[in-house]
């Protein structure tokens, strides 16, 4: 049982950490001391919920029970302009980044030697014991014996290393290993990963503490991901570690949050005590169990073993284990646990000398192509799958690998009949890196039709698309769960299992009949009572008048996402504006390049998605229209809104971002108004003193967009 004294939260003193009360008083009745005292009470108690969620994997309430805390918490720092930093809700990220920059790391990430041989493994215990007797005999450090020597074995994690700074218990940077004196920094995306606390628990820690980790994606993660993206049409990730390092390098934070991320921490870089901080401890074993204290989590196969064979034993039974956990490895880790005998062994310029790698041999097998499958997903993207004789490979019976698109095949020159390498790529994701057995003639022929509608298949580099569009059954089974995402129509009620339902039915074979669903018709289906289909229906009903750009998201456009959207929408302010546009308009959007133009050019021009698009408008689906003719109104002008206003502040932003205004969510020299609501914040209007920005109520900042042409509140029209 955690102690309180290391908690975040103390379900004596915080009344949201067991039994939390949901029902909460509206946030206009509170005073802002109020406000600032309950935000307090609920960053601890989210705090304390993440870390028994994502490290101690023992939640102490249910889901639902947290979001309300996680939203109160939201709504109160929006509305009274409460300070973030630290907070937990900064994990739903932030601004993009415009790329990633570099820094130094406090302590240089070498890398590791390693062997996959257990002779390799001896020869590295001798040299640290000769180096520890020649530290004796040189009297930097006062004598050895053999059993003064202890290994600590972990897990070697396939993922990507990562350095994370504390100062006084608080989250300030992260950084990727880089070449090992210099990352790239990772601070927004690290931030967004649940397992990582944003304050170290408890009060007992290092003034600075600098710790090594591995992010890395758990393997039931990362296949319901890859699944995902496969069901988009996406290019689906290889293995678990090029799921990490892909997610972590990504400019936008948001996205990092989406992904299924964690983190182990193993090592210490820094450890700096302060006046009153602990002192570093002696050994390894005692560090890693200070991470625990402090909320850092760390690996559960740790082990100590008196010598070298100990150490080998450990790593046969990780090997044994393997493909029981849920995080890739490709081998174990052996160190020396006392931390005297580490600074007595040194390092080498790229490695430690008191650290060995002992990895697993790869896991590659033979066997014969039987045939090969083209599977269709959500775009029309075509990815073949190569069927095979099944094979043991790594103890795990493998009957299929992917071949990627028709250029892979191309390049291996395979064919049914062949003879084939398959590598089981991170322990997940089987593919065929070589043909070792020419037994076919020539290379499989890709279909030139689609093998599910029979509609043309194109090409697009190394890439094959069914043209079907909406029309192919298998682009609209995904096309309808991408219709109802959250970042599009954001349809309750309408997962995956439920669109397959309804399509196997009959009651929808194209996107348009989804709004000729009735409550009778879907009560009768097994699984369904009158207050669900009644909710889907009025779910439907709802989304009949979307905005623009989420209109233009749930049609599933290639390479346009909601931020697309939203510049498509603004640009062009009518669907029929838009879908009259040439590829030379349609490339004077902000982010819109040749091959995006393109691509939306060639999905209006076909005939199948134009014909789902009528039918949406004849069932009385029509997105809202935006005034695009003073589309540059407001050109040149930053905003930053602060307060309740008669509107929400993301419509407002979007109100005046549409016009050609910026919206930017702190104050600073270059803002030209801060608009304040009800209960605006004091810090924003402190930091608009400072820089000397005019502070416009909501009547005044109506005056100011009459005088431009630009209408407040936003109507129906806008």
């Amino acid at each position: 049982m955690t102690t309180s004294s290391t908690r975040h939260a103390d379900p004596d003193e915080n009344p949201y950490v067991e039994d939390p009360p949901t029902d909460f008083e509206p946030v206009g009745d509170l005073s802002e001391d109020e406000a600032a005292e309950q935000a307090a009470l609920l960053r601890a108690a989210v705090r304390e919920h993440d870390h028994r969620y994502y490290v101690e994997a023992h939640p102490l309430i249910a889901d639902e029970a947290y979001d309300a805390l996680f939203s109160r918490l939201s709504d109160l720092e929006a509305a009274f302009d409460l300070p973030t930093a630290g907070s937990p809700t900064r994990r739903v990220g932030g601004e993009p980044l415009d790329e990633l920059a570099t820094v130094e790391h406090v302590a240089p990430m070498l890398s590791i030697d390693n062997d996959t041989e257990a002779a390799a493994v001896r020869e590295f215990d001798e040299r640290v014991r000769d180096g520890l007797a020649a530290a004796a005999e040189s009297g930097d450090i006062s004598g050895f014996a053999a059993a003064d020597l202890a290994y600590v074995c972990e897990p070697k994690f396939d993922g990507l290393s990562v350095e994370v700074v504390y100062e006084d218990g608080e989250y300030v940077r992260a950084a990727t290993r880089g070449d090992g004196r210099e990352g790239d920094d990772v601070t927004a995306q690290v931030r967004t990963v649940g397992s990582v606390p944003g304050r170290l628990r408890g009060a007992d820690h290092p003034e600075r503490l600098v710790v090594r980790g591995e992010a890395y994606m758990p393997r039931d993660a990362f296949e319901a991901y890859n699944e995902a993206l496969i069901e988009r049409g996406e290019e689906p990730f290889a293995n678990p570690r090029n799921a990490a390092a892909g997610t972590l390098r990504q400019l936008d934070p948001s996205v990092v949050a989406e992904r299924p991320l964690d983190v182990f921490f193993f090592d210490v870089l820094a450890w700096e005590s302060g006046d009153d901080g602990p002192d570093r401890p002696d050994r390894h074993r005692d560090a890693l169990t200070a991470f625990e204290s402090f909320g850092l989590p760390r690996n559960d196969r740790v082990a100590v073993v008196d010598d070298i064979e100990g150490a080998i034993d450990y790593r046969d039974e990780i090997l044994a284990a393997r493909d029981d956990l849920n995080y890739a490895v490709d081998g174990v880790v052996i160190k020396v646990d006392a931390l005297v005998h580490r600074e007595a062994l040194g390092s080498t310029s790229r490695a430690p000398r008191w650290a060995f790698a002992y990895k697993f041999p790869p896991r590659t097998a033979t066997t014969t192509v039987e045939g090969v499958t083209v599977q269709v997903g959500r775009t029309g993207r075509l990815t073949p799958v190569a069927e095979l004789d099944p094979v043991d490979v790594g103890g795990v019976t493998v009957s299929r690998a992917t071949l990627h698109n028709p250029a892979e095949i191309e390049a291996l020159g395979v064919n049914v009949g062949d003879r084939v390498r398959i590598y089981r790529a991170g322990d997940v994701i089987p593919y065929v890196p070589e043909v070792v057995e020419k037994r076919s003639e020539g290379t499989y022929a890709f279909p030139d039709a689609c093998p599910v509608c029979g509609a043309e298949v194109e090409r697009d580099g190394p890439l094959a698309f069914c043209t079907g569009g909406l029309g192919c059954p298998a682009q609209l089974e995904r096309a309808v769960e991408h219709w109802a995402r959250r970042d599009a129509l954001d349809v309750e009620g309408l997962g995956p299992e439920r669109v397959e339902q309804l399509r196997e039915a009959g009651l929808v074979e194209s996107l348009p009949d989804l709004y000729d669903l009735t409550a009778d018709d879907l009560a009768a289906l097994e699984g369904w009572g009158e207050t669900s289909a009644a909710n889907l229906v009025a779910e439907l009903d709802a989304t009949r008048n979307p905005p623009l750009d989420d209109f233009l998201a749930g049609l599933g456009i290639p390479d346009v996402g909601a931020t697309t959207a939203r510049a498509l929408a603004a640009q062009f302010g009518s669907l029929d504006a838009l879908l009259d546009a040439d590829e030379g308009a349609l490339r004077e959007v902000d982010d819109v390049g040749p091959e995006v133009a393109a691509s939306i050019r060639t999905f209006f021009d076909r005939e199948e998605n134009r014909a789902a698009i009528a039918g949406l408008r004849e069932r009385g689906v029509e997105p809202e229209s935006i005034d695009a003719d003073d589309g540059d109104a407001l050109d040149g002008l930053t905003f930053v809104f602060t307060g309740s206003l008669s509107t929400t502040r993301g419509e407002a932003q979007a109100h005046v971002e549409a016009r050609g205004a910026n919206a930017t969510s702190s104050v600073s020299g270059n803002t030209d108004y801060l608009v304040a609501g009800e209960n605006p914040g004091r810090s924003k209007r402190d930091d608009a003193a400072a820089e000397d920005v005019p502070v416009l109520d909501e009547a005044a900042f109506a005056d100011l967009l009459a005088d431009r042409g630009v209408s407040w509140p936003p109507d129906e029209s806008d």
